[in-house]
């Protein structure tokens, strides 16, 4: 596909690949407090999160799953290389950013998996964030004991 190449997306207008001059695709992914930018280019299939391999990364095999899942989902599984620079948040919080950045960019270079994607929910920012604690309580939601007499 190359830069501007035109791409049915399942509507009446074409809609145009969104491609650098170096052949990547860029996509910005959010998950609680943590953003990941990502770029994508067709390759072998090596995802790199802040300059380390996502296995060495992450460290646990749940969260590397949930930065492929985009690829399982759009049926591409090692066709494309990752660059990810993400901050903030913890490991949860940057896994879920990053396969949400997977996502955005792969919609911009393929525009035909956005209702494969979007059907799965993976182009929908989750807006779950932790419940900020209340004064006069042990927790967000957890009172003091109650006594009654």
């Amino acid at each position: 596909m190359l830069e501007g190449e035109e791409v049915s997306a399942g509507s009446s207008k074409p809609v145009k690949a969104r491609i650098d001059s170096l052949g990547r695709s860029y996509g910005t992914g959010s998950r609680k407090n943590a953003v990941a930018k990502v770029w994508l280019k067709v390759g072998s299939g090596v995802v790199t999160v802040n300059g380390m391999e996502c296995a060495a990364y992450f460290g646990r095999e749940a969260l590397c799953k949930r930065v492929f899942n985009p690829f399982h989902v759009a049926s591409s599984v090692g066709c494309y290389d990752v660059r990810a620079v993400v901050f903030g948040g913890g490991k949860s919080g940057q896994a879920g950013a990053v396969a949400h950045g997977i996502s955005k960019a792969l919609k911009d270079i393929n525009p035909s998996l956005q209702p494969v994607l979007r059907q799965a929910g993976l182009l929908t920012r989750d807006s779950r964030v932790v419940e900020r604690k209340k004064y006069g309580q042990h927790k967000a939601r957890k009172k003091c004991q109650f006594s009654k007499r």
